[in-house]
Order: structure tokens, then sequence, then C-alpha cells
């Protein structure tokens, strides 16, 4: 099976006749990390669910694993790990105590210290829930989402409540799984996250997807920047005129007390004539920063305007139109 996730179409609509996802259509190849992004309210989570299997599309299809995940239940859950936003653990239990009763629920789980010690909390298997810190109590649900060594993992906001190293820490790990042919969807805020861990990227927007591709092929939507500052008494007027067109054309260029900043679709070459025009002239230009649009950038971007940015046509994540 080459594609472990196949949405087409996919509809929800919520009593009242609210649409959170209005006819998205994408697959996700096995042992693809695949990051699925978001404002607030654009229809991630309800996306998620579907695949989950938590609740039944509207409208269009979803297969997990060659199954509907909804109606197949049976079929799906015992091969799909799924790690919440929050796990809602009991409180007076410890961490061993919980893993034990989660894994009497789980096919084929994993030894309970082999699942701890994959998360770094070996150490702490005789404390209580209740007393674990929220990055801890995140661990956890990530043990336990691991506990059945699911073929395909959901993992929402995995890293929240942790500490630089622990956020290090659980890259590795989901970067080890696909390694080892899991694939994983991943919703997060951390865009960093993202772009450090997705093979291949959708942001929604509205309950559509608005761009898809790889981070590269995301980010390269928007234009790279330069940014200095000139000399006082040398004007913004002297830059050489293509790079003052390429200022016009993309529309973002501004002057602000002698900080010049230039954006453009073609960085190395603009900042070959812009550093060749400067030696030429004997100009100095402090503060010189050139850089690639970020996946955050893009991100803003989307968010402002809601519009459908450019998606290569062979990403295999595409936006059809609505049918019911």
């Amino acid at each position: 099976m080459t594609n472990v996730i196949e949405a087409d179409a996919l509809h929800r609509t919520y009593t009242g006749g609210f649409e959170a996802v209005g006819g998205i259509s994408f697959t996700v190849p096995r042992g693809e990390i695949f990051a699925l992004l978001g404002t607030n309210g654009a229809g991630k989570t309800s996306t998620v669910e579907l695949l989950e299997g938590l609740a039944a599309p509207s409208g269009g299809t979803v297969r997990v694993l060659g199954h509907d995940p909804y109606t197949q239940r049976a079929a799906v859950r015992p091969r799909i790990g799924v790690m919440l936003q929050e796990g809602g653990f009991p409180a007076d239990l410890t961490v061993a105590e919980t893993v034990r009763m989660w894994s009497g629920c789980t096919t084929g789980a994993r030894p309970l210290a082999e699942a701890l010690d994959s998360v770094g909390l070996g150490h702490r298997a005789d404390v209580r829930t209740k007393q674990l810190s929220g990055g801890e109590r995140r661990r956890l649900d990530l043990a336990l989402a691991l506990l059945g060594d699911p073929e395909v993992l959901f993992l929402d906001e995995p890293t929240t409540g942790l500490d630089a190293e622990g956020r290090r820490d659980t890259w590795e790990l989901v970067r080890g799984l696909r390694a080892r042919g899991t694939t994983v969807v991943l919703t997060t805020h951390y865009l960093e996250e993202a772009e450090s861990l997705a093979d291949r990227l959708a942001i929604m927007h509205g309950g559509r997807i608005v761009t898809s591709g790889t981070p590269a092929e995301v980010t390269a939507a928007q234009p790279a920047r330069i940014r200095f500052r000139l000399p006082a008494g040398v004007p913004a007027a002297r830059l050489p005129l293509r790079l003052r067109a390429a200022e016009d054309t993309v529309g973002a260029g501004r002057v602000e007390l002698g900080r010049v900043e230039i954006r453009t679709y073609d960085l190395q070459d603009a900042l070959t004539e812009l550093l060749g025009w400067a030696d030429a002239e004997g100009v100095r230009l402090d503060g010189l920063d050139a850089r690639s649009a970020s996946l955050e950038e893009a991100f803003l971007e989307i968010a402002a305007s809601g519009e459908t940015a450019p998606t290569p046509s062979a990403l295999g994540i595409s936006q059809k139109a609505s049918t019911r």
C-alpha cells in the first residue's frame, strides 16, 4: 500500500450548519511525516478526528490503511496510535500504573520499562500522574500513543509544555519512528517544529487546504528579503535600477530612516548585484542581512489573506471542488 491515508472531497458539518471541513482531498504515503497546520478554527482538528475515526464525515470519503476508520474501526484502531492534546490521566495512579492500565486495552503492547524509557520517563515510574509537570504529562501521552507500536501515529501538539531539550528529544524520537516506516500525522502551532520534521505539509484556512508541499516548496512562494542601512547622504534612489524594480514588482520594498528592505524571488542574483554595486560605489551596507522566507512568514501571509497559494501538481495533496 503506497498511501496509508487517503481523503477525497472530505466534508465535516456540525449541527447548525457550520462547515468545519469544506471538501479537502489529500494523500499521505507510508513512512512520511505529514504536518497539518492552520490558525485556530481552520479545520485541522476536525480533519484529524475524521482520520482517527472519532467521527463520520458529512461528505466524501476517508481511508486509513485501506479501511474506513469510522465504520471499520476494529480493523484500524489496533494499528494506529493517537496522542491527544490532553490525556486526562487518573490523578492518583502512578506513571507505571497508568501504562499498565493502558496496556490492557492495547493489542501487542510494548513492555512497560521500554515504553517509559523511550520517552525519558523511566525514572518517574512510581510518581503519581498529578505530580508530573506539564512536559512530563506530554511525554506520558506520547508513551501511551506508542504503546502498540503503531503503523500510523497521530500527534496533536506533541511538544506543548516541553522545554527546548525535551522538544528536541521528541523530534529525534519522531524521526526515528519515520526511519522504521511509521507514518506520522502532526498538528502543531510551532512552525519551527513543522519545518524541521515534516516531509510535506498542508496549511488549512476556512476549512480548506490553501497551500501544500514540502516546507521548501511552501516557503518558496514567498519572497526572500535583504535588509541593510545606507550611510547618511546615500539615498535609496542610487541603488541599481533592477533592485528598485524588484521592490516595485514585489510591492514590499521600503525605506525608513536609511534602513532599506528589498524583497525578491531571486535572492542570489539580487544579493550579487547589490554587493557589486556597493563595492563599486564604495558604499558600506551596515547591518546587512539576507535570508529566504521562513515557514512562519508563509503561514502569516496565508492567515492574513486566506488566499490560495500556488501548489505544484505532483505533490499528492490537492484541493478539489466540493461535492456532496
